[in-house]
């Protein structure tokens, strides 16, 4: 039995993204052979409650209970520390934190830590609206010396159609339009780097061209989850 630290997935939100997390990391993980990669226990469970429902329109029930319980399933299952590929579901971060007595990496602070380390300081912030409205990134960011800047609400408003439309298996070319219309909006804004803190705006990283660089919350995840999972365990 392997002595390094295993990784628990909270996923789900969306499923695609997680699988997508689960590509990236198996993708760039330095193994020779199938002994070589990491095990990652994962729950990727699409039932979790709307976080849009819950944050926005106030209407559906709190994802944290669900999130909770998943985050404790994984560690009892022999999860070492804990990832949430959802970066509106760090809403409830404290509430899984708090829930368990395993390290739970924060998506948000990562971020931040590594566009700083990369050179940015002006960052167009493409995500969910809930994202937007919880301006969660913003206190991260400014403690970090970034300044995070939201598209208008027009924009907005097409960058959900758009999150939806990959969530619904429903993007298609004419989509990659939006695509362009968002980042010259951003850059007009004077940001000099984008940063894609939503999953599925992940999904499609490669469709997207820009005049500034272009990050994404899930690389910088995966190479987080590779690092730690490389760790040994320090009882063993």
């Amino acid at each position: 039995m392997s002595n390094h630290l295993t990784p628990g997935v909270i996923g789900g939100m969306g499923p695609e993204a997680t699988i997508d997390l689960m590509y990236r990391v198996f993708e760039q993980t330095p193994a020779s052979d199938d002994s070589g990669h990491i095990r990652l226990l994962v729950d990727n469970n699409p039932k979790v409650p709307s976080r849009i429902k819950a944050i926005i329109e106030g209407t559906g029930e709190s994802p944290a209970p669900c999130m909770v319980q998943m985050a404790q399933g994984l560690v009892s299952q022999g999860a070492d520390f804990l990832v949430i590929p959802c970066n509106t579901a760090h809403y409830y971060y404290q509430d899984v934190a708090s829930s368990v007595d395993v390290p739970v990496i924060n998506l948000l602070d990562i971020t931040a830590e590594a566009m700083r380390s990369l050179g940015c300081f002006k960052v167009g912030l493409l995500g969910s609206t809930a994202l937007q409205i919880t301006d969660i990134y913003g206190p991260v960011f400014r403690k970090h010396g970034l300044t995070p800047v939201y598209p208008d609400p027009h924009h907005q408003d097409d960058l959900m159609a758009l999150i939806k439309a990959i969530k619904a298996k429903s993007f298609t070319d004419d989509d990659l339009k939006t695509l362009d219309e968002l980042q010259n909006h951003m850059t007009n804004q004077g940001v000099d780097c984008l940063a894609l803190v939503c999953t599925e705006l992940s999904v499609i990283k490669n469709k997207i061209e820009s005049d500034v660089p272009v990050f994404d919350a899930v690389d910088i995840l995966s190479k987080e989850i590779i690092e730690r999972a490389q760790q040994t365990k320090p009882n063993l």
